[in-house]
């Protein structure tokens, strides 16, 4: 269940958190800080393995030291990579795939992710998702450049075949209009 407050992330969360089962693999697209990290090395077990994104050092470094200090390092791959290649790191189906989109916070603000490498990853995250498997997205809107990648995310998104996926849109309405958007995406059938 989710908090009374609850932050976006923690709704990703909590959409992401049926679908993770000991063994299974998932997929950071954006480690930032390595908060969902953390929260996937949890929820996929000893046995699973998660492989987290990042294109800034800085950023694998503190996902780095929350898995250290949770002791969870060992179910984590960390690449230096863009999230757009993550079909080419990942050797199988995924139950869940999440991504932050922006910036890093407490990072250089001007790098921040961009609509076209979003949608590559996007359809690549497509591509390893296992039946009944989930997707989330939280999109923050308040930098250069926001307004056009939720844009191109939410079109996107919305083309996507009712059959094969069920696609919901969150938004804050009693909050600042720069508030993040999540995206939550699940696809069809159950895992055989």
């Amino acid at each position: 269940m989710v908090a009374r407050s609850a932050s976006a992330v923690q709704w990703a969360q909590s959409f992401i958190a049926p679908v993770l089962v000991p063994g299974c693999l998932a997929v950071d697209a954006t480690a930032g800080n390595g908060r969902d990290t953390l929260f996937l090395a949890r929820g996929v077990g000893p046995q699973g393995k998660v492989f987290a994104f990042d294109i800034q050092i800085q950023a694998l470094e503190k996902t780095r030291e929350q898995l250290a200090g949770a002791g969870l390092l060992d179910r984590v791959i960390l690449l230096a990579a863009d999230h757009r290649e993550m079909a080419a790191h990942v050797p199988g189906t995924v139950k869940a795939v999440m991504f932050n989109l922006g910036y890093l916070p407490g990072g250089d603000h001007r790098i921040i992710t961009r609509p076209e490498s979003t949608l590559e990853a996007l359809n690549a995250a497509l591509s390893l998702l296992a039946s009944g498997g989930r997707i989330s997205l939280v999109v923050y809107t308040g930098h250069p450049g926001a307004t056009e990648e939720l844009r191109v995310v939410e079109e996107f998104t919305r083309g996507l075949s009712p059959r094969q996926y069920t696609v919901v849109r969150l938004s804050f309405w009693n909050r600042s209009s720069r508030a993040p958007v999540v995206i939550l995406l699940e696809k069809a059938g159950a895992e055989a």
